[in-house]
């Protein structure tokens, strides 16, 4: 008995690398293929919407990431997806002859560039400084809150004050950071081309497809472990999580930095791309959307946090110029289908229904779970053969 454990453990191993093999090959596939097939056949407008949108595919990770595994819904992601546009923004604004301000500057008379400006002249740490800060920010946030055991709706709602807080304080600083007018990156020049040039967006829309690779490996990674395991377990019974000796308010603290420093990179991406970061970013409906894309995709699965983000924005995008005037409608009777049919997302429902449909298509029964070591029995196995025949 303890040889037949042993040997279906061993193949349980065996099949979980060769999984993890497959899907590294097909991440890479996919990313090489959407790098450098899929321009050949889209215009420079078109590739540039899908590079935005495949930046905001990162954000939809990292909302993922903490709603769909650890359960804490966060209605203010817009916060850290601006704090990293800002940080690069700053670093391109100052691209310029030496001696010379940003010329939004001059506008409201400051002669003088403000300190906390000085740091961005390097690139380096500019390339820090727009995963750290929105890191910093969500940690010392997480910290705050989770330590008094705030979760649930309430911890939904300090989300969203904080993001209203953070909309109107970078919307009055005029002199600081342009205010409502934002700072501009599509003129901009970087390593001797302007940022808007198309030949620079394609560079940027590769950058993005490398990441979002990269950043899904690492959740992958992050939430396939017992990492993962504690997170979710969080999500489903924190009290008993707790009472087994963790403490689930460091652990959510982490996942929630984590979650903002993706966040802060997807900003950085999608302002490269876009033109401009303004306060916009922090519009309360924009870090609604975040959680929309998840729903439709399917927390708690990743790729539905990718598949939704790209989707949702790429048909609002047809269906606007399509349908200017009601495609507001078609938007929303999706939503409506998603919360009433698919709760758990498209891919969440693949996952559960389509094998059975599948199997329904091609004549077979009904395929129910059980548990591994009865997957791993012989006899369970000659049985299931000889019923399917």
């Amino acid at each position: 008995m303890a040889v037949d454990t042993l040997t279906g453990l061993l193949q349980s191993r065996r099949s979980r690398k060769k999984s993890i093999l497959v899907e590294v090959g097909l991440v890479v596939a996919v990313s090489l293929f959407l790098a450098f097939v899929v321009p050949l056949f889209l215009s420079d407008f078109r590739l540039s919407l899908l590079g935005r949108f495949m930046s905001l595919a990162i954000v939809a990770l990292g909302v993922d990431l903490i709603w769909g595994f650890t359960g804490l819904l966060s209605l203010g992601h817009g916060i850290f997806f601006a704090l990293g546009g800002y940080a690069f923004a700053m670093y391109l604004q100052l691209q310029i002859p030496d001696g010379q301000l940003p010329e939004f500057f001059t506008l409201y008379g400051v002669t003088e560039l403000p300190w906390f400006w000085k740091p961005f002249y390097s690139f380096p740490f500019t390339l820090a400084a727009l995963i750290i800060i929105p890191m910093i920010v969500a940690a010392l946030f997480g910290y705050l809150v989770f330590r008094n055991r705030i979760r649930g709706v309430y911890f939904s709602i300090l989300t969203q004050a904080a993001l209203v807080v953070f909309f109107n304080f970078f919307n009055g600083q005029q002199k600081l950071i342009n205010g409502t007018n934002g700072l501009k990156t599509s003129t901009s020049i970087l390593f001797g081309s302007a940022v808007g040039t198309p030949q620079m967006q394609f560079v940027f829309y590769v950058i993005t497809i490398f990441f979002l690779a990269l950043l899904y490996g690492f959740c992958r990674w992050l939430t396939s472990g017992r990492f993962g395991k504690l997170l979710v377990a969080i999500r489903d019974d924190e009290n008993r999580v707790r009472f087994s000796g963790y403490d689930p308010s460091r652990f959510k603290m982490l996942v929630f930095a984590l979650s903002g420093g993706i966040a802060g990179v997807a900003g950085a991406l999608y302002t490269v791309q876009s033109g401009i970061v303004s306060p916009q970013f922090m519009d309360i409906a924009f870090s609604i959307e975040m959680v929309i894309w998840v729903a439709v995709g399917g927390r708690a699965t990743l790729i539905g946090a990718i598949l939704g983000a790209v989707v949702v924005n790429y048909a609002r995008s047809l269906l606007s110029e399509q349908f200017p005037e009601v495609w507001l409608f078609f938007q929303g009777a999706l939503f409506l289908i998603v919360v009433l049919v698919l709760p758990d997302g498209v891919v969440g429902w693949l996952r559960t229904e389509g094998p059975n449909l599948w199997r329904r298509l091609t004549g077979k029964p009904k395929y129910v779970s059980t548990f591994p070591s009865l997957e791993l029995d012989e006899s369970v196995q000659q049985e299931r053969e000889t019923i399917e025949k």
